[in-house]
């Protein structure tokens, strides 16, 4: 959804606005200014221009292949001056000019909303909270959970986004979404049945633990490496894979506190796992 204002004078402009212009300037041309420049030149009355390499970058941001280009392109709109204070006054309005009609159409956001269900049982994710990893150019990562509906919502002037979606219980998944997408509402999530059958196991609710125990030896590779950690890293202790089996199929206080912390796969096999008994 798109939340467009008409443009606001420059001399109006607040934090957000500056971080805006700021975060547009550096996209397309690659250059940073600081609040302190903005407000010296743009918030207050200039008594000199700016660096001509900072005009030349203005106008390159606007489409013009430097400042004497935008210049010979806008000086027959504008009447001459005699005194070098108003053609100084004048560089300076023509620079607000290029902020205030062009640049400002970049604090315009879109917003995406996603929520997210499980596509075996068709029901939202919400027991636990999803990661979520905003992908951005040239930027690190941002980093969000899902809400107590399994839902999440984030605003960018882009018009679309990439994101990485991760659950210790379905497997991770690549999204690349535009605003005007119908499919941005709802994304439907494969559980993992590794993780799922670990923690079904763990929980200790399976009455027959022969089929468990055949479930998981067929479940985890014969030379997996399994270590459990313990609490405040006092050590770790590596088990076969029947003695983990043995572990997880006998239903005492134990097993009720086992916590997978990570896991590994190959071919549909464990080969390597860590949990803890908390």
């Amino acid at each position: 959804m798109k939340h467009n204002r008409a443009p606001i004078l420059i001399e109006e402009w607040k934090g957000d606005d500056i971080a805006t212009f700021q975060e547009d300037l550096l996209t397309k041309v690659k250059a940073r200014v600081s609040e302190k420049w903005f407000y010296t030149y743009f918030k207050n009355e200039a008594n000199k221009l700016p660096r001509i390499d900072m005009l030349n970058l203005l106008s390159d941001y606007v489409g013009f292949k430097d400042w004497n280009t935008f210049k010979a392109s806008h000086i027959k709109d504008v009447k001459k001056k005699k005194t070098i204070n108003t053609k100084i006054l004048y560089g300076t309005v023509l620079i607000s000019i290029i902020i205030t009609s062009l640049i400002f159409i970049n604090s315009t956001k879109n917003e995406f909303h996603f929520c997210f269900v499980d596509h075996a049982k068709n029901a939202p994710i919400t027991k636990i909270p999803l990661d979520i990893k905003i992908l951005q150019d040239n930027e690190s990562p941002l980093y969000f959970k899902t809400d107590s509906l399994g839902c999440f919502t984030y605003q960018s002037k882009n018009d679309y986004i990439k994101l990485v979606v991760q659950s210790p219980y379905h497997k991770t998944d690549t999204i690349i979404r535009f605003i005007d997408s119908n499919s941005n509402k709802i994304i439907k999530l494969l559980p993992d049945d590794y993780a799922l059958m670990l923690r079904y196991y763990t929980n200790g609710n399976i009455k027959d633990w022969k089929k468990h125990k055949e479930q998981l030896n067929n479940l985890i590779a014969d030379d997996a490496q399994i270590y459990q950690i313990f609490e405040n890293n006092i050590g770790i202790e590596l088990f076969s894979k029947s003695d983990f089996i043995r572990l997880i199929t006998i239903p005492t206080s134990t097993l009720k506190r086992i916590e997978i912390l990570d896991r590994k796969t190959i071919n549909g096999k464990i080969v390597k796992l860590k949990f803890i008994v908390k």
